[in-house]
């Protein structure tokens, strides 16, 4: 009885020490985020927000409608993060199975022979003397049970980790989704390019047939000693010039339909496109709502989110690592030296019952560092939060500028085109008249190009333009 009350009372002392022990954690400063946004982007309150459109909505074209539905099921980037999904599904599985009980069936087959001369081997010895039985020797040992093992999750640690593989999961959910929307935006980006670098062709051919009837005028011109062989010249290298420009387009229509391939999974072939009256697309009418509505429609804002909550968790599972650790096992089965004797009962029956409570007292160094990163995972997650929201509205800001300031260009640069296009016949018919000089005709001619050029471009960064505001608002992945 004393020696009972003396295991009891160090069985106490020891749980002592472990309780005291625990108690016993660095201290750490968590970080709040913020998510303060300024009220509006323009000093506009008017919350209707152009994201609620379907991508399907927004486009308006069918061929580029067509690219990105193609993009969506076969893009092999966007397969690989749907892989990464399932893992992290899984993971999640895998821990809301750690804070339930864990039960193994099994059989055992052994053989034992116990030297003579051990403990065990004198007191078969002795049993077989009294008894006049004789042991086999070697001995075999068949077994037959259920074994199972729980840890008690006092502290929350294996549900806080179950939470935090979840929050984990649902962040490259929205990972995903914001892989979408530059999936959807850089088709869209390209597509216009294309068509712009169509247009570029067309214009570069119309004004090759114009440089080249030029051409012919001068030569005649010559003939009649009007104009020199100089004149001449530089008329044949002002073809020459924009014939091998030509190339240069090709090939930067090559390369574009080829990165729109590679973003739709497919191997080379003429995408179907309409490049007619490019210059003409008419832009929708921006409606970019309030910066807080950022917070629900960019994924990567929600990615961050989902990635804070799940580092805060993780500061509670690794401070758990501190505490004491509660564990049940029990065992239940048969065992015996010959089969016959197997699954007599009660004689064969076996089972065990017991607690462990474990907690680190000595060198918790590996624990404490694990504290310590998780809580600057923390605080490193709040900064890419507020970091996400951030660039989020600078963004919106940056882009709703842009049109505005691409829309007073555009206007300019059609007014500039048209002028220039009547400065040509202008010109053309004061040469022929003998009242201007041929460096006039070839300089408006040249002036032309450029201006209907940087006109076709300012159109697709227009349009480009159009594409980013809708991303940077949030579109594109519904």
């Amino acid at each position: 009885m004393m020696k009972m009350h003396k295991i009891s009372i160090l069985i106490g002392v020891i749980i002592l020490l472990l309780v005291v022990d625990s108690c016993q954690i660095p201290q750490i400063s968590l970080k709040t985020e913020h998510k303060s946004a300024p009220s509006s982007y323009v000093d506009s309150a008017d919350t209707t927000n152009m994201v609620a459109q379907n991508w399907r909505t927004y486009f308006k074209d069918p061929a580029l409608v067509a690219l990105i539905d193609t993009a969506l099921t076969n893009n092999q980037e966007l397969q690989i993060v749907w892989q990464e999904i399932q893992m992290t599904n899984n993971e999640v599985k895998a821990r809301q199975g750690a804070y339930k009980p864990f039960v193994h069936a099994g059989a055992n087959l052994g053989l034992d022979k116990v030297g003579r001369y051990t403990s065990q081997g004198s007191s078969d010895a002795n049993n077989e003397v009294v008894t006049g039985k004789q042991l086999p020797d070697p001995m075999a040992n068949y077994a037959l049970g259920l074994n199972a093992s729980w840890e008690l999750d006092i502290w929350k640690k294996l549900r806080n980790s179950t939470k935090s593989a979840v929050f984990k999961y649902l962040s490259t959910v929205e990972g995903k989704n914001f892989l979408v929307t530059h999936l959807v935006s850089e088709i869209a980006n390209s597509y216009y390019e294309l068509l712009a670098l169509d247009n570029q062709l067309a214009i570069l051919n119309q004004t090759i047939d114009l440089y080249q009837n030029s051409l012919e005028i001068v030569k005649l011109e010559k003939q009649f000693a009007r104009v020199s062989e100089l004149a001449v010249r530089r008329f044949e290298a002002e073809v020459l010039k924009n014939k091998s420009r030509q190339y240069d387009i090709k090939q930067q229509i090559t390369e574009t339909e080829n990165r729109i391939h590679f973003l739709v999974g497919q191997f080379p072939h003429r995408i179907r496109r309409n490049s007619e009256n490019f210059t003409d697309i008419k832009l929708q009418s921006i409606q970019a709502g309030i910066p807080a509505q950022l917070l629900s429609n960019r994924p990567d804002i929600k990615q961050a989110e989902q990635a804070l909550m799940a580092a805060e968790l993780d500061v509670k599972v690794a401070r758990a690592e501190f505490y004491p650790t509660l564990m049940i096992s029990a065992g239940l089965g048969y065992r015996a030296f010959n089969t016959k004797y197997l699954l007599q009962t009660p004689e064969s029956l076996m089972f065990n019952l017991g607690g462990e409570l474990i907690a680190p007292l000595v060198n918790r160094r590996a624990i404490k560092a694990n504290y310590f990163s998780a809580n600057a995972r923390q605080i490193q997650a709040v900064y890419h939060y507020e970091q996400s929201i951030l660039k989020a509205h600078l963004e919106v800001v940056n882009q709703l500028n842009n049109l505005e300031n691409l829309r007073n260009s555009f206007d300019l640069k059609k007014k500039q085109v048209t002028a220039l296009t009547e400065s040509i016949d202008i010109a053309s018919t004061l040469f022929k008249s003998a009242r201007a000089d041929y460096m006039e005709v070839l300089l408006t001619q040249r002036d032309a190009l450029e201006s209907k050029m940087e006109m076709v471009e300012t159109q697709k960064r227009q349009l480009t333009a159009m594409v980013n505001i809708y991303q940077a608002l949030g579109g594109g992945w519904r």
